[in-house]
């Protein structure tokens, strides 16, 4: 068996394509494109790499996108002042704002992230949205969550009744993705349980014991730690959906959480690492970027 492969590249690219309608409707209703805000921290690489796509993406759909660099020496509390000038738009519209994580190790990442107001959060990580996600109303799902959740749906991968296992429990990833996942079917769900809900979901963590003969239950398996390889095909049942949501720089090269090569001739589906998951999560950043400009301006 070779597995079928989940294109995020080509998905996002469709994504964005109708995000474009979007974005070009608000501007001509409102006199300007909605508007993204960035707060970058620091200078690492990959941080400014990963601002960088989102930037590309942003000027693709129609969004403009300002990224606001901070030195790597500031405090909570100048972050926190930061977050909220942006927030009262002294400096222009600022529909939603993301702050680039990580934060350097003195900046209390809580506290920062918490300064940005509920309906501008477009990551999805203040507690207002975590707390509307498990209640089934959701406004703002973290990005990658929302990508993966994408990625099944639109593979037509059955949900409805399977065995979800995901590996790692990260408020970013794991744990809104399990609700997602798990979650009751909206109005206008597929009947054919492929709607990306109605699933039975395990999350492992470092203190799971013998992950593989958890991992071997999965019909649809997530490895989302960052540690590279560490979902070997010997883990993965006979024609299982694996989406890896891994990123990990191993010898110059960009490499997931999954075996590639060997879990592929196991799996079902699988998701390559760069090209999978990477380019759903920054799209749906520029899905919840629109939704927040909506939203600010109903009535």
């Amino acid at each position: 068996m070779t597995a079928r492969i989940l294109d995020g590249r080509a998905l996002a690219g469709r994504l964005e394509r109708s995000l474009q309608q979007e974005a070009a409707t608000f501007a001509a209703m409102f006199g300007r494109r909605p508007r993204l805000v960035v707060v970058l921290v620091g200078d690492m690489e990959a941080s400014a790499s990963y601002v960088k796509s989102k930037s590309l993406a942003a000027a693709r759909v129609g969004i403009d996108s300002d990224v606001v660099p901070v030195a790597a020496t500031a405090s909570t509390a100048d972050l926190v002042a930061l977050v909220k000038a942006l927030a009262s738009e002294k400096h222009g519209p600022a529909d939603g704002i993301l702050v680039q994580l990580p934060l350097p190790p003195h900046v209390d990442t809580v506290a920062v992230l918490d300064a940005v107001p509920p309906d501008r959060d477009v990551d999805g990580f203040h507690p207002e949205n975590a707390g509307l996600l498990s209640q089934g109303r959701p406004r703002f799902i973290p990005c990658t969550a929302a990508g993966v959740q994408r990625m099944i749906i639109d593979a037509e991968i059955p949900t409805a009744g399977k065995h979800v296992v995901i590996v790692g429990r990260s408020d970013i990833v794991g744990k809104p993705l399990a609700l997602l996942l798990a979650s009751r079917p909206p109005v206008g769900c597929p009947p054919d349980g492929t709607g990306g809900c109605d699933a039975s979901v395990t999350i492992c963590h470092s203190r799971s014991g013998d992950l593989g003969h958890l991992t071997r239950q999965a019909d649809i398996l997530v490895a989302a730690v960052g540690r590279p390889g560490l979902i070997t095909a010997d883990m993965v049942r006979k024609g299982a959906a694996v989406i890896d949501v891994g990123i990990n720089r191993v010898e110059g090269k960009l490499v997931g959480d999954v075996d590639y090569g060997p879990v592929s001739e196991v799996a079902g589906w699988i998701s390559p690492v760069p090209g999978g998951v990477g380019p759903m999560t920054v799209a749906m950043l520029m899905s919840n970027t629109l939704l927040a400009a909506e939203i600010r301006r109903r009535p």
